[in-house]
């Protein structure tokens, strides 16, 4: 708007006025405000008098009031003032491709915004879009109005020039360099990764400016490259001093701390995680009962304990949300004093605990339930694979080791596919999908292989007794009737759920929806029937990716997911926020009624801790999946030049997506790079088809590709195609729909070559990323 107050006096026509009425800005807003706030370009001409010869200099009057934002120009030649096209606050998101979309701050569908309404913004800036049109379900904006600068620093590759130098952003949707004056470079050397403080944001007449406030150091050293995510996404990698200090006052348990509590050191009571693991916060033991019922206790880390409201330790737990895991590394919600020491469920030592005691049937029901405080010594550290050579491989070491609880693991596993069958029955979905374990060479921080981790019944078994704990604690919360921090899961949007629909029925599965709604238990059907066929894991992937986000939020809404009505997350307090506010709730219940003084607390309080806790846990799934990319991207740089098979997992107008056999790794093979023949997007069979040759690459086929290229800053990896070992498909009855080509020369079809941006494709997406403590354990 400034620019427009400035520049006031450009907006007076020189056209003349036929009717009185003078068609600057004020006459023109006046007048389409009187309208009902829009009119269509003839009526405006109509209304002002102008004749053929004035309409250049009409349309340049509304031309600038577009570009200031005063108007929104509507389909159809339309003119409308922005409340009149329905203006939105949003957080804006751009892509590398140079559009964008704004996530509205409350709530509803996202509003794609074409690279040329982008103004100058930046990708994280809080924008006013005016909404200019909607097709088909989809909102398409212009950003108006910069609310608030989401970017005030940037990391990326100094470059120096001539008579200054610049910064190269490391992230692709930033496109916008900031020029660096010489007095403000802070000694950094040409190719070095820094940290930008803008002093200036970009505009149509200047670039960003700014200032190198930090020099992190050369962009193939693995320290800088975790280095630059935790800035990037302000991430606290220290705690305060007096934080440490509260930290350290946290001795040996006494005989005090367990008063009250229920003695359980006589159970035979295990903990089972990954073998990298260091901080223990679950514990389980099994017992059976009469009449084939199985009585479980879970038992979790007593943190709240220690990390009472109101000390440093609960503030700084809280402005973090949680635990972030790195390949090599963790910064930790809670000092390693207390997460890796007195709240760790270490084997053979005391630990305070509170625990979810339940009994079920036969049928995986639970038929009764206990919480309390409780003291509890482990018996074993047990990991995942250790129980998966038990009860799947029988491995003869591994079931000598542990001869002594191998019954109590059988008992697990009995009740494990109990209350997995009830939960498949009432609709949960299951996406056993691999996610990449990087393997790193603890001498030089290099890594040394990316590998497809998966889920054994190990991580099976402790998923779901995790999964019975949560539900339990909700349920009694709820009925309780004090105010609660739920896990909420919303079930898909409609136009997502008729997307995948029309994405399955192109391979022969068929959803079943009523009035554009579908049940887990429809969509579980259909993932069943694609199990072990080509298509299976990307079906997998594009429903995961149409899924709405779990959130924590104080108003129970269930969870879609896993098909529960009221659900919580209470089994992981040394790693998230939530479940610490869970374990104090669930102790003041436990205690007895609350005061109304804390219940009115509770209410207004726990709202904001949701929406706090939530947009911190994004930020640190964001940030471990992009670590992930970058350390297969610098691995895959390694290996460019050498030879590899995989297999087809997506194609779209561009080309098609390769996953490697050898390694978790994709990467794409571009249109260009196929010489044989063009190819087109045949949509309904999800291939690429030769135009002359009808040649076809299609989901699931084999290749051998050649790593060709990698690119860092814009995280691609591009392969050649060297072989082609398509499946053993039959075409009875296909008609392969191709679009139409521009012109055809003798046999040989001519279609000029170009990216078709924006199209959606059938590239699997994904949710997860990096080798995350507790597999499964985050819903």
């Amino acid at each position: 708007m400034s620019n427009l107050l400035t520049n006031r006096t450009k907006y007076t026509s020189q056209v003349r006025m036929g009717n009185g009425m003078k068609p600057d800005r004020e006459g023109i807003l006046r007048a389409i405000r009187e309208n009902g706030g829009s009119m269509h370009y003839r009526e405006l001409a109509r209304h002002f008098d102008i004749d053929r010869v004035r309409t250049k200099g009409f349309a340049a009057v509304l031309d600038r009031l577009v570009s200031a934002g005063e108007l929104v120009l509507l389909r159809g030649q339309r003119y409308a003032l922005p409340d009149a096209g329905g203006n939105v606050t949003g957080r804006l998101a751009t892509h590398r491709d140079g559009y964008g979309f704004v996530t509205p701050e409350g709530g509803g569908p996202d509003i794609f915004i074409p690279a040329r309404w982008l103004r100058d913004n930046l990708h994280g800036d809080l924008v006013e879009v005016s909404v200019t049109g909607s097709e088909g379900g989809k909102r398409e904006g212009r950003v108006i109005r910069t609310v608030e600068r989401g970017q005030k620093r940037i990391i990326g590759r100094y470059e120096l020039l001539r008579a200054f130098g610049r910064v190269v952003s490391d992230d692709p949707r930033i496109s916008h360099e900031v020029i660096v004056p010489d007095k403000h470079a802070a000694n950094a050397v040409n190719g070095q990764v820094v940290v930008v403080e803008l002093t200036g944001y970009p505009s149509e007449r200047k670039p960003a400016m700014g200032r190198i406030v930090e020099v992190l150091g050369w962009p193939d050293d693995p320290d800088v490259e975790v280095q630059t995510v935790i800035r990037k996404y302000e991430l606290p990698d220290k705690f305060a001093q007096e934080t440490l200090a509260e930290a350290r006052t946290v001795g040996v348990i006494e005989a005090a701390d367990l008063a009250g509590r229920t003695d359980l050191r006589s159970l035979t009571i295990v903990t089972i995680d990954g073998e990298t693991a260091r901080d223990f916060d679950d514990a389980v033991s099994v017992q059976k009962e009469g009449d084939g019922r199985i009585r479980l206790w879970v038992s979790i880390a007593d943190v709240s304990h220690y990390v009472r409201d109101g000390l440093n330790l609960d503030r700084e737990a809280y402005l973090r949300g949680t635990s972030v895991y790195f390949p090599d590394r963790c910064l930790p919600m809670l000092p390693e004093s207390l997460s890796n020491g007195i709240c760790s469920l270490n084997p053979h030592q005391d630990r305070l605990t509170l625990t979810a005691e339940l009994l079920f049937d036969r049928s995986g029901n639970r038929i009764e339930q206990k919480f309390y405080s409780s003291v509890i010594r482990s018996a074993a550290r047990l990991t995942y694979t250790q129980v998966a050579e038990v009860l799947e491989e029988q491995k003869p070491e591994t079931m000598q080791e542990l001869a002594a609880i191998i019954g109590d693991l059988k008992l697990m596993e009995e009740l494990a596919r109990r209350l997995m069958t009830l939960r498949r029955t009432r609709g949960s979905l299951d996406f056993d999908l691999p996610e990449p374990e990087i393997i790193i060479d603890i001498t030089t921080g290099t890594t040394v292989s990316i590998a497809r981790s998966t889920r054994n019944i190990a991580h099976r078994l402790i998923e779901e007794f995790m999964l019975a704990a949560n539900e339990a604690v909700a349920g009694h919360l709820e009925q309780s009737g004090t105010p609660s921090l739920y896990r909420v899961h919303e079930p898909p949007a409609p136009e997502k759920i008729q997307a995948f629909s029309d994405l399955a029925a192109g391979f022969g599965h068929h959803l079943v929806t009523e009035e554009g709604k579908v049940t887990g238990s429809e969509l579980q059907r259909l993932l069943d029937g694609a199990v072990g066929k080509p298509e299976e894991l990307m079906l997998n992937r594009v429903l995961l990716r149409s899924m709405k986000q779990a959130r924590y939020a104080a108003e129970n809404l269930g969870h879609f997911g896993l098909a529960a009505k009221t659900y919580t997350h209470f089994t992981s307090p040394i790693r998230r926020y939530p479940d610490l506010v869970v374990h104090r709730l669930l102790k003041a219940v436990l205690a007895g009624p609350l005061p109304e003084s804390e219940i009115e607390h509770l209410t207004t309080s726990l709202p904001e801790t949701g929406v706090h806790t939530s947009k911190r846990e994004r930020v640190a799934m964001e940030a471990e999946r992009e670590l992930v990319e970058l350390k297969r991207l610098q691995f895959m740089k390694q290996k460019i030049g050498e030879e590899f098979t995989g297999f087809i997992i997506g194609v779209t107008t561009s080309g098609f997506f390769v996953e490697l056999t050898e390694y978790f790794v994709e990467g794409m093979v571009p249109l260009t790079g196929l010489k044989d023949d063009y190819y087109l997007l045949a949509e309904k069979q999800h291939a690429l088809v030769g135009a002359n040759t009808r040649r076809m690459f299609r989901i699931g086929d084999r290749v051998k590709v050649l790593v060709a290229a990698v690119s860092i800053e814009q995280r691609q990896i591009e392969f050649s195609l060297l072989e082609h070992m398509p499946l053993q498909q039959t075409d009875a009855g296909w008609e392969i729909d191709l679009p139409k080509p521009k012109r055809v020369v003798g046999k040989r079809i001519v279609v000029k070559h170009g990216r078709d941006r924006g199209k959606p494709d059938t590239r699997p997406g994904t949710k997860k990323g990096g080798n995350r403590k507790g597999r499964g354990k985050r819903h």
